[in-house]
């Protein structure tokens, strides 16, 4: 059985244009989330703490994934692609070579509840073309459970109570699995999958016989995983994924293996090239830090994205 090797509290900060998150990332993190890069969690029924959005952005050499629970979010991206995704509902982003997009509330009021979680690509997949796949939340598999908690399995393949599921998501590199789990008081779950992976679990709300809510728990390599609940019962998240053994050189929205590539990162995203054939162009200012605070790793900045000591923000 899966034991317990290190637990991490989500830190609160800010994203985008002023949104409230609390955030698990940054080089410290690294071996732990290893293939993901960061966790993001947001969860405000105050529209001041999202309304904001994320405008227009770069990515390049990841992927993103963005999981709803409440409320709405539009996306735009240089592709032409743009869709709603609500409740129950998945975005599976490969930035790749390279994507431009923005992710706004669809809403002015209510309850906006999601996450973002970023993940990683194999040097071999840095650069291959972006794409983007919206999942409806009726396509995801659910698994009912004895005592009457679910599973949902978002991403690989996995056996729970030694029943075998598999997610919409399969990817040959990071074998990364996503699932999205609800148990009762004193409820427990079983699950298998790949040995040799760690697991990471972030609990949302409640709390499990180990973890409180926003703590993420990493367990190391093994058999089966065990799940408990606490006396009010959790919601919590599961993740694993091939470890990716490389350099990880990350200068906010592009996570790629050396400075060099970082360096033409920029210079391509600053290209009018790269959007030649598209209706609008934005360029991206980029220097060192100069409210980095090495106590909370991170830009004090609320308009700074940046999880390393540079910022993007103009």
């Amino acid at each position: 059985m899966r034991q317990l090797n290190k637990v991490i509290t989500a830190q609160p900060t800010q994203d985008g244009d002023g949104v409230s998150i609390h955030r698990l990332a940054g080089r410290k993190l690294n071996d732990v989330l290893n293939p993901f890069l960061m966790i993001d969690e947001i969860n405000s029924d105050d529209a001041a703490d999202y309304i904001g959005g994320f405008p227009e952005h770069p990515h390049r050499g990841f992927e993103t994934i963005t999981y709803m629970k409440a409320g709405r979010m539009r996306h735009r991206d240089h592709m032409g692609n743009e869709g709603v995704i609500g409740a129950g509902d998945v975005q599976w982003m490969t930035a790749g070579a390279g994507v431009l997009h923005s992710e706004m509330p669809e809403q002015e009021q209510g309850l906006m509840h999601g996450f973002q979680i970023w993940l990683n690509l194999p040097a071999a997949e840095k650069m291959k073309p972006a794409a983007y796949q919206e999942i409806a939340s009726a396509s995801v598999g659910e698994q009912l459970l004895p005592k009457g908690g679910e599973v949902r399995v978002i991403a690989g393949d996995v056996r729970i109570d030694d029943v075998v599921q598999q997610g919409q998501i399969v990817n040959a590199s990071t074998q990364p699995v996503f699932l999205d789990i609800k148990l009762l008081a004193g409820e427990s779950v079983k699950l298998d999958f790949d040995s040799s992976q760690l697991a990471q679990v972030y609990v949302y709300k409640g709390n499990t016989d180990s973890l409180m809510t926003r703590e993420l728990g990493v367990y190391a390599e093994g058999d089966s995983l065990v799940l408990t609940a606490g006396p009010s019962g959790v919601e919590l998240l599961v993740l694993s994924g091939q470890k990716i053994n490389e350099p990880i050189v990350q200068y906010g929205p592009f996570v790629m293996n050396t400075a060099a590539q970082i360096d033409q990162a920029i210079k391509d995203f600053q290209s009018p090239h790269f959007l030649e054939n598209l209706k609008w162009a934005k360029k991206f200012n980029a220097y060192p830090c100069l409210r980095w605070n090495e106590s909370l790793d991170r830009c004090l900045s609320l308009r700074c994205s940046i999880m390393n000591q540079y910022c993007l923000c103009a």
